[in-house]
């Protein structure tokens, strides 16, 4: 995760477009008169969610869906190549 440098006083004047960043996947070092002081992370426990819902996902979906023998062995055999 490459971390972008942003100074205190942009942080404070756009909170709220930042926080949004940092959610959407972005990382930032935060800078007080250029020296770095904190680095600004997603959160794990947001990440962790997102794991959640997609098994979640995926084991819903998998309920709904069938696959027949004959196709179960076509992706055996091409998950060998």
């Amino acid at each position: 995760m490459s971390m972008k440098t942003i100074g205190s006083y942009e942080v404070k004047t756009k909170l709220s477009e930042i926080l949004r960043r940092v959610q959407a996947g972005e990382a930032f070092t935060i800078t007080n008169r250029g020296k770095p002081v904190a680095d600004l992370l997603p959160s794990r426990a947001a990440s962790r969610q997102k794991i959640a819902d997609a098994i979640r996902d995926i084991k819903a979906g998998m309920s709904k869906t069938t696959i027949s023998d004959e196709r179960l062995k076509e992706y055996m055999e091409y998950g060998r190549k």
